[in-house]
């Protein structure tokens, strides 16, 4: 085992968003992934909606929705619970 290896981040001090916006249908299954992940985890998660930020739009509009772990964008279209979880460091 590697003396370099990093340590896991405590889940609780990470927050997940999600960009998406109204009526998007994979928005909500990305949502029910994102909010039992979270929930299990005890991270923090916030929703920000497309359609309300003209920034948030020009950059993300394409891929909604997307998820962002702490600011950095993690996945796009849909949300893979595994992977989340690995981000999250469980």
């Amino acid at each position: 085992m590697s003396l370099l290896r990093r340590a896991r981040k405590n889940p609780a001090d990470t927050t997940v968003t999600l960009i998406g916006k109204p009526g998007c249908h994979l928005c909500e299954d990305a949502r029910a992934v994102i909010l039992r992940v979270t929930a299990e985890l005890g991270a923090s998660f916030e929703e920000k909606d497309v359609l309300q930020d003209p920034a948030l739009y020009e950059q993300y509009a394409e891929q909604i929705p997307v998820t962002l772990v702490d600011g950095r964008q993690h996945d796009f279209w849909r949300v893979d619970e595994a992977r989340l979880r690995k981000a999250l460091g469980a």
